[in-house]
């Protein structure tokens, strides 16, 4: 299937998953929310939330940070323009449509970059881990929360099995840990620094990845040029603004 049709594929699955999304996935998800944000402003600053969705992590961020989201679907960045508008979450810096596998930001961007749930849904996982990579600071870190799939066993076997409709549902069943590791192993400035499973079940797991430093201080703030931010406006497809109308 065509990277483009594939990355099309999953837009459409969470553009019908918009208007329900909060009330299904709310509650399930609550836990990792929390364990995200909070190891996330462990580091704060300039942070990214790729897959930022309808907004439900945005109220959990400190304010004296900058949260930056994008999400493959415009239907579900209306929700969470209209939730930062309501909270009044002036700390969220901006959202944007963007494809997870090509971050229309410069390197270094962020302190933190949050992927919530995100990995087992886009067509290359490996490739948006690289590009999760390049955007975050030497020193920062990536915060993920993601189910990691049985490889082997009567669960790998359903996993496997189930894989053709959950795909059409926006998401795999089955991604195995070494998928991670791989990556990992072919990424020399990634280091894995913590990996738990999340209550209550375990099938969903924190991951978190330092970025080593190459050049920078330790704690040395992301760089930040404000022209790449307003250009937002032209390299994301369907670009939603900050409540006040610009990009930082």
């Amino acid at each position: 299937m065509p990277e483009k049709h594939q990355a099309d594929t999953v837009a459409l699955a969470y553009d019908r998953w918009a208007p329900i999304y909060d009330m299904v996935f709310g509650p399930v998800f609550r836990e990792g929310r929390r364990a995200a944000t909070e190891a996330a402003e462990r580091i704060g600053g300039r942070m990214l939330e790729v897959g930022v969705g309808t907004g439900l992590s945005l109220s959990g961020y400190r304010r004296d940070n900058t949260i930056f989201g994008m999400d493959i679907s415009a239907p579900m960045l209306w929700k969470a323009r209209g939730r930062v508008n309501r909270q009044r979450l002036g700390h969220v810096g901006g959202l944007a449509v963007m494809d997870a596998e090509r971050l229309a930001f410069p390197d270094a961007a962020f302190d933190v970059v949050v992927a919530q749930y995100v990995v087992t849904a886009v067509p290359n996982p490996e490739r948006a881990l690289d590009e999760f990579l390049r955007v975050v600071r030497p020193g920062g870190e990536i915060v993920i929360t993601t189910r990691v799939g049985a490889e082997t066993g009567v669960r790998g076997t359903i996993e496997r099995w189930l894989m053709p409709v959950t795909s059409k549902l926006g998401w795999r069943t089955e991604f195995p840990w070494r998928r991670y590791a791989d990556w990992a192993a072919g990424a020399p400035d990634a280091r894995l620094i913590e990996r738990r499973p999340l209550p209550p079940l375990g099938h969903f797991s924190l991951v978190r990845f330092v970025k080593a430093e190459r050049g920078m201080k330790q704690g040395s703030p992301a760089k930040h040029d404000p022209s790449t931010f307003k250009a937002m406006r032209t390299t994301a497809p369907h670009p939603v603004l900050s409540p006040e109308g610009e990009l930082p």
